[in-house]
């Protein structure tokens, strides 16, 4: 019997936890001094932008292409077991081209995806008028990146079919509990331990005295409410342009995000309200609907960012076999977490 220890239970905790729950001689308790998905997994929009992603070799690409691969499984294996409905977006990604976007790019990308076994797409105006009639269409505007395979899921409803999952595989979860590495390490109650606690990464890994320098990336979001359902209700992928986000959910609802604010001189980070609002103009501009929707709820959340090397984090702790990081996803968490769960098993049962 091999007793893990997991720290953190936002969608890479938990995933790591139901991954490892499939293994009898596995014994795992997660820990988190908050509820499930709480942290920067509560706040995230759930786009997976891995097809679409100009990652096209190595470790970049083929944590995207595990996870998006897995997630065609995992998300009806989930539902079967936990008889919850997780939200789940199969209609793909859109995303708009400006004047002075390279195509050539895309072509040559869309050649490599062909070749990797995946689609993507490069749409004329016409045809995202024809498909999408809500969007404001202006003469900046000269194409658009159609990629089928890409996905959107509910974050906090996949953390929580997660948690239930691994629970009833017997998986401890410890809830309200704060703990530091370096107890668990010396308690020699576990074998191993796993730290995905995102941003709590750091203070964790502080303590076994081998700090892991993860800092935090502030973003803000909207929940909106429409009047009407925008445009073709049998066609509603995530939109996309210059970095913002117009994600399609049920009854004429939708999120809108989300910015990218990093911390001045290393301090707190305040919500910027300019920010969101030039966000939300943007999404206005591209959706005229949304000017007359009503605002439900605005949220902001910290991403995990490493500090002067790539996310995310993936390794054993240097001078500790016994510890393995799992953090510092960045923007990527939701996308990336699949793929994250299977190295981590791989990690331990070599």
């Amino acid at each position: 019997m091999i007793r893990i220890a997991i720290i953190g239970c936002g969608i890479i905790g938990a995933s790591i936890a139901f991954e490892l729950s499939k293994f009898p001689e596995l014994k795992v308790t997660v820990f988190d001094k908050q509820p499930p998905a709480q942290g920067s997994t509560g706040a995230a929009l759930g786009v997976l932008m891995g097809v679409i992603s100009h990652k096209t070799k190595g470790r970049n690409w083929q944590l995207r292409e595990s996870s998006l691969q897995r997630y065609e499984t995992l998300i009806p294996e989930l539902e079967a077991i936990t008889g919850r409905k997780i939200p789940f977006n199969k209609q793909g990604i859109l995303m708009l081209c400006s004047e002075g976007e390279d195509l050539s790019n895309w072509e040559k990308l869309a050649a490599t995806r062909e070749s990797q076994g995946w689609k993507l797409e490069i749409w004329d105006v016409q045809r995202v008028r024809d498909f999408c009639p809500h969007l404001d269409l202006n003469d900046r505007t000269i194409a658009a990146i159609y990629s089928p395979q890409d996905r959107q899921i509910d974050p906090t409803a996949l953390t929580l079919a997660l948690v239930d999952a691994a629970e009833r595989n017997g998986v401890i979860f410890e809830f309200g509990v704060e703990v530091a590495g370096a107890a668990i390490a010396a308690s020699g109650e576990f074998d191993r331990l796993i730290v995905s606690a995102g941003l709590g990464s750091a203070a964790v890994t502080a303590s076994l005295n081998q700090l892991v320098d993860i800092r935090p990336v502030l973003g803000q979001a909207l929940h909106l409410r429409l009047k009407h359902p925008l445009g073709n209700a049998d066609f509603a992928p995530v939109i996309t342009c210059d970095d913002v986000h117009i994600v399609p959910l049920a009854n004429q609802e939708c999120w809108v995000g989300a910015t990218v604010e990093f911390s001045e001189n290393g301090g707190e980070i305040q919500a910027n309200a300019d920010m969101l609002e030039k966000v939300m103009a943007r999404a206005r501009s591209l959706c005229p609907a949304l000017a007359e929707a009503e605002i439900i709820k605005q949220w902001s959340g910290l991403r995990p960012r490493p500090e002067g090397r790539p996310a995310p984090i993936i390794e054993t702790l240097p001078g500790n076999s016994h510890v393995l990081i799992a953090s510092g996803h960045y923007r990527n968490g939701v996308l990336l977490a699949p793929a994250t769960a299977r190295s981590i098993r791989e990690a331990i049962l070599q």
